[in-house]
Parts: C-alpha cells; structure tokens; sequence
C-alpha cells in the first residue's frame, strides 16, 4: 500500500471540495483550484470530513497513480488555503529586478536590453530587494514553473555564480584557469 496514498487529507475549515465524478474542485479564502482525476483512482469524504483516496487493485499504473494523485488535491487544499511561492535571488554586478506592476517584473541581467517577464494569470511578483523577488500563487505547478522560466533567463554560471538562482540553491562553484 501506498504510505503516502492512504493518507487522509484533512479540509481545514473554510476550503469547501466539489466531487464531480471524475472532477473535482476546490474553494478556498485564496481562490478556486480544480483538477480531473486519473481513470482507476477513487476520492471520496468520510464522515469525518476528511478526502480519502483510494486504488482498485495493486496494478502497476494504479500504485503510481495512488501516491500522486493524493499528493495533487491535496496541494490544491495547501494552494487555496496558504499559497505557495518561490523566492529567486539575483546575482551579480549590475544585475537587478524592478517592478513594474504586481504582474509584470524588468530584468537587468547583462544583456544590452531589458527583460521584461509578465505574471501568468493566479501569479503575482513582489519585489522585496533590487536582488530578490518572490512568485506568489494558488497552484504549485503554475508557481515553480513561472519560477524556473525566469531562472532559465540566466542561469547562474559556474565560476562567479551570476545569474538568478532559488533562495535555498547551491551553485557548485569551479575553479578558474591555472595561473602560474
């Protein structure tokens, strides 16, 4: 059995979830989040108020469907009740992030223009330094992606680390040429 998967998921008060067959929805203080689950997998409430997931059988597809699935909903339950975000780091002589609008944040990053990143829509940008910004949402998958989308602007390179990085990345650092 799935350690993971026959977990509960507990619906702290105030987050209301719709099952709809296959659908299911939820609503809470910060937004609405709803996902399809996959075909042999089961959600349901218990009487306690609790969502429990369930497998059919021990088949190879339903066990690897069993631990993810209640990992996703329960991700939407965190989503709409905390939020999630990412805080990236920018480093380097020069390079800088300002903001423009709570969904539209301008890159200074070495090139000979700026780059401007525009917030897909549940995503907003708050910049805490001219060195550090934070991505802000309701559904984890759209946070990390808009989060490794602006880190893949630039990377941070390997002998001096500039570039935008994760607040708790390492950058493995290299040695430079020999000197004599």
């Amino acid at each position: 059995m799935s350690r993971i998967g026959k977990l509960p998921i507990t619906v702290p008060s105030g987050v209301e979830v719709t099952i709809d067959g296959r659908d299911v929805q939820v609503q809470g203080p910060k937004g609405a989040l709803s996902r399809t689950i996959s075909a042999p997998i089961t959600i349901e409430k218990n009487d306690e108020g609790q969502l429990v997931v369930a497998r059919p059988d021990d088949e190879r597809n339903s066990r690897a469907l069993h631990g993810l699935t209640r990992t996703l909903v329960n991700n939407m339950v965190i989503g709409v009740t905390d939020g999630y975000s990412r805080t990236l780091e920018i480093v380097g002589v020069g390079y800088r992030v300002i903001q423009k609008t709570p969904a539209q944040v301008e890159f200074a990053l070495g090139f000979s223009h700026p780059v401007i990143v525009d917030a897909p829509e549940g995503i907003t940008f708050e910049v805490e330094t001219p060195q550090r910004m934070v991505v802000r949402g309701i559904d984890k998958q759209v946070v990390g992606e808009v989060a490794a989308n602006i880190r893949k602007i630039r990377k941070p390179e390997p002998y001096k680390g500039k570039g935008v990085r994760y607040k708790d990345e390492h950058v493995r650092r290299k040695a430079g040429k020999a000197g004599k």
